[in-house]
């Protein structure tokens, strides 16, 4: 069984993906992640973060994804999902709050509480989170390879 993380529209597609990463118990080979399709510096700097980024996060190992990407790395089959290079989250307003882990400032969608989006880079990267890890702890582990990776 694979799992899938849609792309970052629509919230109803996106909403309905990580409920099936969250629940779907683990499994063999490749975790389906759609990969985004970030252009110019934004494309360069999600490469240069793809070579930075851990074999191993918050305690489990980094696995395949479905189809391979440079924009996309799953750590634990699934539990914890980056995507880089995506667009802006919709649902972000400029009044709303953000929070600045290590020197990067994620955003937390409040309809989807496992989704996470660096904001204050040159290429904005999601983060899903499933409710076995905890997210400040994964998102400080991944501060310093987006810090050296992308420029804010």
């Amino acid at each position: 069984m694979r799992r899938l993380i849609p792309p970052a529209r629509p919230a109803a597609a996106l909403a309905a993906g990580l409920l099936a990463v969250l629940s779907l118990s683990a499994c063999s080979g490749a975790v389906r992640v759609e990969p985004p399709k970030p252009e110019g510096a934004a494309a360069a700097a999600c490469q240069k973060l793809a070579t930075a980024l851990p074999n191993r996060l918050d305690g489990v190992e980094r696995v395949e994804s479905d189809p391979p990407s440079p924009y996309v790395a799953v750590w634990g089959a699934g539990e914890i999902a980056l995507r880089c290079g995506v667009e802006r989250p919709a649902s972000m307003a400029a009044t709303d709050q953000a929070t600045d882990l290590d020197g990067v400032t994620w955003y937390q969608d409040p309809r989807l509480p496992a989704l996470f989006t660096a904001i204050n880079r040159a290429a904005y990267v999601e983060v899903t989170v499933s409710g076995k890890h905890v997210p400040g702890d994964v998102m400080v582990d991944l501060a310093g390879p987006i810090k050296s990776s992308i420029p804010e």
